[in-house]
């Protein structure tokens, strides 16, 4: 029984089952995201109040497996051993059970409680194909519900039977048992009785899953079993080696691999006693899409088409919520700079915190649009199918497909993007890819973008800002072909990457992917870029000699202060680029956060009287920036050096400071270089 009502609910299962489609029908805004303990895979968490009880549901890392290959698989494995969840909540894919059914039977060998949710019910029929729930249940001894995880159906009796099975008697099961072959079972008793004499009361673990994962030889079970087990864990690990080796010489195969297929011959029996596929022809909605949309001629400029439209969209649409808090912010400063009385306090708070803070608040509706985007791209499926077109592409730089998924997250933010490289199984196709994501051009990048092209390229803004993207990819393809013939050399990795079926996304799931990802920015704005707005108004603002009148804010000459002279000292490296040295200062800043470029072009620029909303447009203009130098210095902005998150994510993913200082130079050279030949061959051109 639970203590006062509270139940934890951990909710497994396949990539692109549901899961997480599920996890926010149940949880909406109520959730948590963190890192798990020690690890950086993202931790979700939900607490709602349902039925009575409080409920905790957990969202674990989407994995095809317990096998300890990847973060993902440890991480949901061991919170399913070391916290012990009230029932685990197994989302299969009713359109796929046998796939999804490895999993579950893990699960079952653990003996936790565990709940299957058929979830895709409507994909299944629509497939005509049918599942005996009921005898499935009676099979594996196992509550299943049937649910259809986009339209909110049998979410309510999901978790109803959740804290039923909660509530229920903990005794064995032994139904629960997956039955091997009388060699490995013979195996597998003898380790178990082993481990009951000798280590009965020194470990957590059930006694035959223990053995189970002995034999397996699983490192990480091998490791935790000798430290608390002690002198008898080491005594049994060298037993059960024997046992082994026995095994491999008599079926001429690893004990592992044939234990994977008793599991895939249990699964298959019950593939066929559970589940009945019509004969009968039918039209696969998403194979026909793909002939369209995977075509080898016209996929690939169908998906550069939807790119285009992401940005154009980002850049049209998200101009007009963009206009109104401009005007809002012009109001508040004018409203401010008649109320408050002349001081050094007013010249902060206006033409510091306002003026830098608000420079970049302005471009919130355009990353939120940006991110909706992402989420419609992850939820109709389309996101595995960029990796699947980009296969060939990647090849050219010896990696595969799926290095392209880190990438292309990289347009909203290099640091998940970065953290996304663990699902690759080689290291050197992971420093490979870690190396070339800081060239997708990230969501930060774009107040930057929106900025200089609205200023200087109007209605060509969009096509502007779709050329930096692309030119960002067209980089990271070449300078990964060098980095794998020079300095990670190595064979291409095989590549299989899952296309699941397309499916309608659900509006309240886009919006949560959206916010997920869309309140980083809100936090950077209290916090990193606050900050950043008053350190460049304090050295814009000093040393001088202010007259604090009603308008001593005009009478400032920021080429004396501190921030003057140490733009004058960069400019011998930015003036070949066409970049002032406001500019050079502002780029200086992006180390914290790109957003820090525009906030301090915002500070630096203030002086000039923000008393509309298109003072900062207006100052460029008249500062002498051109569209050519406006150009180079988005160029620079696409490929220098990536923020301090960034660079804290790569030092702790590559676990090298070697890479993570040739990562700055690299990118940083590569900035200047193409700076350089924008605007200088520009020059020469004549533009």
């Amino acid at each position: 029984m639970t203590d006062n009502k509270n139940i934890t609910i951990a909710l497994a299962g396949n990539p692109n089952s549901g899961k997480t489609t599920i996890f926010n029908n149940i949880t909406g805004a109520r959730q948590k995201v963190g890192n798990w303990p020690g690890v950086t895979v993202e931790k979700k968490e939900g607490l709602i109040n349902k039925f009575g009880y409080e409920l905790k549901i957990v969202d674990l890392p989407g994995t095809y497996s317990l096998t300890p290959f990847s973060i993902e698989e440890i991480v949901a494995r061991d919170f399913v051993l070391e916290e012990s969840p009230d029932v685990i909540i197994d989302i299969i894919d009713s359109s796929n059970l046998e796939r999804s059914l490895y999993l579950a039977m893990q699960f079952r060998e653990i003996d936790s409680k565990v709940l299957f949710a058929l979830n895709m019910a409507d994909i299944a029929r629509l497939q005509e194909t049918k599942i005996d729930a009921q005898k499935l249940s009676k099979l594996l001894d196992v509550p299943v519900v049937f649910t259809v995880g986009n339209k909110n159906e049998g979410i309510d009796n999901l978790l109803k039977e959740a804290i039923k099975l909660a509530e229920s008697g903990s005794e064995k099961k032994e139904k629960r048992n997956i039955k091997y072959s009388k060699d490995i079972e013979n195996a597998i008793s003898k380790i178990q009785k082993l481990i009951e004499e000798k280590a009965k009361n020194k470990i957590n673990y059930k006694s035959r899953w223990t053995a189970i994962k002995l034999l397996e030889d699983d490192k990480i079970v091998k490791e935790r079993f000798a430290q608390k087990a002690g002198t008898a864990g080491e005594e049994i690990i060298e037993e059960t080696r024997a046992i082994r080796a026995y095994l491999s010489n008599h079926f001429n195969e690893d004990p592992e691999i044939i234990m994977t297929d008793d599991r895939y011959g249990f699964i298959s029996g019950i593939i066929k006693e559970v589940q009945i596929t019509s004969p009968k022809k039918r039209v696969d909605i998403s194979r026909n899409i793909d002939l369209v949309l995977t075509h080898k001629f016209i996929g690939f400029p169908i998906f550069i088409f939807f790119i285009w439209a992401m940005f154009q969209l980002t850049f049209s649409l998200g101009a007009y919520p963009m206009g109104w808090i401009e005007s809002g912010v012009a109001m508040l400063s004018s409203g401010l700079e008649r109320v408050v009385p002349g001081s050094i306090l007013k010249d902060l708070l206006i033409n510091g915190i306002i003026a830098g803070m608000g420079s970049v608040i302005v471009f919130f509706p355009n990353i939120l649009i940006l991110f909706f985007c992402i989420a419609l791209f992850e939820d109709t499926g389309y996101m595995a199918r960029t990796a699947f077109l980009m296969d060939k592409v990647m090849h050219l730089i010896g990696l595969h497909g799926k290095s392209f998924i880190p990438m292309l997250m990289g347009f909203g933010c290099n640091v998940p993007a970065i953290m996304a490289t663990r699902t690759l199984e080689s290291e050197k196709d992971r420093i490979l890819t870690i190396l070339i994501t800081p060239f997708m051009s990230c969501s930060a990048r774009l107040p930057i973008y929106i900025v200089l092209a609205g200023t200087f390229f109007a209605e060509r803004a969009g096509n502007v800002i779709f050329s930096l993207y692309l030119l960002g990819i067209l980089l990271s393809i070449v300078s990964g072909r060098v980095f794998r013939s020079t300095l990670l050399k190595g064979d291409d990795a095989p590549f299989v990457m899952e296309l699941p079926p397309y499916r309608v996304p659900m509006l309240k799931s886009l919006t949560i992917h959206m916010w997920d990802r869309s309140k980083m920015f809100l936090r950077r704005m209290g916090g990193v870029i606050l900050i950043g707005s008053i350190i460049v108004w304090f050295l814009s603002a000093f040393p001088q000699n202010i007259n604090y009148s009603e308008d001593y804010s005009h009478k400032i000459d920021i080429e004396k202060s501190y921030m003057g002279k140490i733009g004058k000292g960069l400019s011998p490296v930015f003036e070949p680029l066409g970049i002032d040295w406001r500019g050079s200062l502002s780029l200086v800043t992006g180390f914290f956060a790109k957003e820090i470029v525009v906030s301090t072009l915002g500070v630096l620029y203030s002086t000039k009287g923000p008393d509309n909303k298109d003072a900062l447009k207006n100052a460029l203009r008249s500062s002498g920036m051109t569209p050519l130098s406006a150009l180079s210095m988005m160029v620079f902005v696409l490929l220098y050096l990536p923020c301090l998150a960034t660079i804290t994510m790569i030092k702790k993913e590559t676990a090298s400071f070697k890479w993570t200082a040739f990562s700055i130079i690299y990118s940083t050279s590569i900035a200047w270089i193409m700076a350089f030949f924008v605007y200088q061959g520009g020059r020469i051109l004549g533009f």
